[in-house]
């Protein structure tokens, strides 16, 4: 029997999804919380026509990308010296492992206190949320290249500084991309937490003023644009990830 091609099956799959949407929202009780994908499309162009939608994309964009980028920034180089030095990784583990346990908004009051209700406050909590995540994950890379590399570059005579370059470095790189895609991830479901430090624009603002006034329907399409544009993420690092790293491939053919 022929198998049906992944996009056939993603785009049917979307289509039970819609189908299944318009069943519940005409149920009563349902209704009244899953509002009809007509009504939804409705708000979604009236939103857009009046601007606040761009308005709050770009809010939550310029917070995310903002968060995302200083902890992977900060998080390669500290998960390479805890894989690389046994002393940074007794000294940084422990605190890293500690946090890592801390919902992110349990440090709201914190950052507002320290940074105020700005931009930068907001930054920090998805910061904090993002390198926690990806750094473990580049960390378990370096931990886990093959010892056999390392003792077959010594033998060759390379340097530690040639070993940590090229090849700690490109056998980490698949892991790298896992971090990432975890953190975008990460960045995301901390925004909402991270826009209740006084935002006035912003995804996670819009879907909080509108469940204030039980407008379900914007609360719905907000929640539906932050989890189309973090699929939309997900997916590019996905095509980079085929694209960087196509040697594995020829390597376990």
């Amino acid at each position: 029997m022929k198998k049906m091609p992944h996009s056939l099956l993603t785009a049917v799959s979307i289509v039970i999804g819609i189908v299944l949407w318009y069943i519940l929202s005409a149920i009563p009780a349902i209704g009244a919380i899953i509002t009809n994908p007509t009504i939804v499309v409705k708000t979604f162009i009236s939103e857009t026509a009046s601007g606040r939608m761009w308005t709050n994309v770009g809010a939550s964009l310029f917070r995310v990308l903002g968060g995302f980028s200083l902890g992977l920034i900060v998080a390669i180089p500290v998960a390479f010296l805890m894989g690389w030095y046994s002393v940074v990784r007794s000294v940084v583990e422990p605190w890293i492992q500690f946090f890592r346990t801390i919902p992110p908004i349990a440090l709201i009051p914190l950052v507002i206190v320290a940074q105020g209700v700005g931009e930068s406050a907001k930054v920090t909590v998805i910061f904090v949320s993002t390198f926690l995540v990806m750094v473990i994950s580049i960390f378990q890379g370096v931990r886990n290249v093959d010892p056999t590399l390392i003792r077959a570059s010594r033998v060759l005579g390379a340097r530690d500084r040639d070993i940590f370059f090229e090849v700690i470095v490109p056998a980490s790189f698949p892991y790298i991309l896992v971090g990432v895609r975890l953190g975008l991830a990460a960045a995301w479901t901390t925004l909402v937490a991270a826009e209740l430090t006084g935002a006035n624009k912003g995804l996670g603002n819009m879907i909080m003023e509108a469940s204030l006034y039980f407008r379900m329907e914007v609360v719905i399409l907000g929640i539906i644009v932050i989890g189309i544009i973090g699929l939309a993420m997900d997916k590019f690092v996905l095509f980079l990830e085929r694209r960087l790293t196509g040697w594995q491939e020829v390597r376990n053919a």
